[in-house]
């Protein structure tokens, strides 16, 4: 068995038996408070004796050993789930009051140094390309481009890239819970780490114990069209809810006018000057715009938008790209300054700098909150725009690219085909919203699928066993969380994506959300069917 703390159950240790092919991990001291671990598991598990990798764990022990309820399995779908969390311990921590949490990471992505984390020698091209490119020639130069960091991918990864799917990371989830002597799965899983606990409730319906997912996107659509759309029209809708939230607070630049004017102003208007020979045309435009629809990055959004409408289209220029991101979290830094938010400017400034040099544990740093508290409303708004920057996918050269494609994108529609889907997308979502099917498909363009593990979309069967608690934030601009998964009891809130784990880093303990989410994860008690909870994130943002 797994070297536990005292805090380990033996009844609970001798009711589960091991995982055929899983080899127990032991638990060392590994800095900021964490034991880390690895387990070993096969590389394929419908062939538990062949070739084997290896995933990283780590544990936070709970306060009070003496009084631990168990464990609690925690994937934040950051790039890397423990660097995150040594970064930002907030976010979770206040879960070890009851719990001994375990981080794992999926496959291919690690701690710090790690052996098991995979960095492939050729980055991902920016999608930004492929969204401003007008014909085949753009489309096919990004799709030679994106196969190459997928060769370079294969190459560093060895045998272990057929294992790249959420159905393996459930299986290995399932070892995870035999090993720390589980009968069921406790599992908290925010963004991506809502796709390998919807896996786990499909292949492991009867050891799923009490489960949180959060903002996870939709793997029960089957059709990349609908997905598409359902996507394109969720982004549109941000617009106007960044325009009203807008309204309704004067700090903001753009709080006296109607945003969606605004923005198709500045359409009609392109294409505008963004410094010394440079100019922003309307997809440009409209890439720009779509990028600063996270609730994180809505001051700098309003910012740019005001700027570029007396003229200065620059700060609107650098928000649509990848290095545009690192401007967007500079700004912020001096946005920080100007509130007096000194340790948030030195902290952001660095996170700047170090992104350039695709150190994902490093920028998750800077996002922790200052000491001091004169300007609580910007530190919540510079804290959510870091996330936005570096969490959501690994660093340039991660493998975190190639696991989505597998799970989300079997085949990637021909270029005439996409231009037809692309044709339906301005129909329903004309402003912003359609930029995010070329996002979308970027991300798998290219890679050859022959071959190529993959565990796509699909309607899941009824499943009987205990219902889990799924969050949804109104603001999500992703992919619409997933809302239909069988059993499943909805919990609405007003922020966007990982508002649990960004209400606790910004130290609001006593949010709504995480107390529906606390109560269902210690007792059992699931929120009333309608229950909504408000946005409490975004409320504080130049209040």
């Amino acid at each position: 068995m797994i070297i536990l703390a005292a805090v380990a159950m033996a009844a609970a240790a001798t009711a589960s038996p091991a995982v055929k092919g899983a080899a127990v991990p032991q638990w060392q001291d590994c800095g900021d408070g964490l034991q880390c671990a690895k387990l070993s598991v096969p590389v394929d598990w419908a062939r538990p004796h062949g070739a084997r990798t290896e995933i990283d764990l780590a544990r936070m022990p709970a306060q009070d050993p003496q009084h631990s309820r168990g464990f609690l399995v925690v994937n934040t779908g950051a790039a890397s789930t423990v660097q995150a969390v040594r970064a930002q311990p907030e976010g979770v921590s206040e879960l070890t009051r009851w719990f001994d949490v375990v981080l794992v990471e999926p496959r291919g992505l690690g701690d710090r140094g790690s052996a098991a984390a995979v960095q492939c020698a050729v980055a991902q091209p920016d999608p930004l390309r492929l969204v401003l490119a007008q014909g085949r020639a753009g489309w096919r130069s990004y799709a030679r481009d994106n196969a190459a960091y997928d060769k370079s991918c294969r190459a560093a990864a060895g045998p272990a890239y057929d294992g790249f799917t959420s159905w393996q990371v459930a299986h290995d989830l399932d070892a995870l819970r035999a090993e720390l002597g589980e009968p069921r799965l406790r599992y908290f899983g925010s963004s991506y780490g809502a796709v390998y606990g919807q896996a786990y409730m499909e292949l492991f319906p009867h050891r799923v114990g009490r489960m949180y997912l959060e903002g996870g996107p939709d793997h029960t659509e089957p059709d990349l069209a609908q997905r598409l759309i359902m996507q394109a029209r969720a982004a549109e809708r941000q617009l106007f809810s960044f325009r009203d939230w807008c309204h309704r607070h004067l700090g903001c630049p753009l709080a006296a006018a109607d945003a969606v004017k605004v923005y198709d102003a500045l359409t009609r208007r392109t294409p505008l000057h963004a410094g010394p020979g440079r100019t922003v045309n309307a997809r440009h435009l409209a890439a720009a715009v779509h990028a600063g629809l996270a609730p994180g990055r809505w001051p700098e959004l309003a910012r740019a938008m005001s700027e570029a409408r007396e003229g200065d289209a620059t700060r609107l220029a650098a928000m649509a790209s990848k290095a545009g991101e690192d401007d967007a979290i500079t700004t912020l830094a001096a946005m920080a300054s100007e509130a007096g938010e000194d340790d948030a400017t030195t902290r952001l400034a660095a996170m700047a700098s170090e992104a350039r040099e695709g150190d994902a544990a490093k920028p998750a740093a800077a996002t922790r909150p200052a000491a001091a508290t004169e300007a609580p409303a910007l530190s919540a708004s510079v804290a959510m725009s870091a996330s936005v920057a570096v969490s959501a996918s690994g660093p340039p050269a991660s493998v975190s690219g190639a696991m989505l494609c597998h799970d989300f994108m079997p085949a990637v529609p021909a270029y005439r085909r996409f231009l037809a889907m692309e044709t339906r997308l301005r129909e329903v979502a004309p402003r912003v919203g359609w930029v995010s099917g070329r996002y979308e498909v970027a991300r798998c363009l290219g890679m050859p699928r022959k071959g190529a593990p993959s565990w796509p979309p699909h309607v899941p069967a009824p499943r009987h066993g205990p219902t889990v608690l799924v969050g949804i934030g109104r603001l999500d601009t992703g992919a619409r969380p997933v809302s239909s998964i069988p059993g499943a009891v909805v919990l609405s809130h007003g922020d966007g994506r990982d508002a649990y784990l960004l209400q606790g880093v910004n130290r609001l303990r006593a949010a709504c959300l995480r107390t529906h989410v606390h109560d269902y994860l210690v007792n059992g008690t699931l929120p009333q069917e309608g229950t909504g909870c408000p946005g409490e994130l975004t409320a504080s943002m130049y209040r």
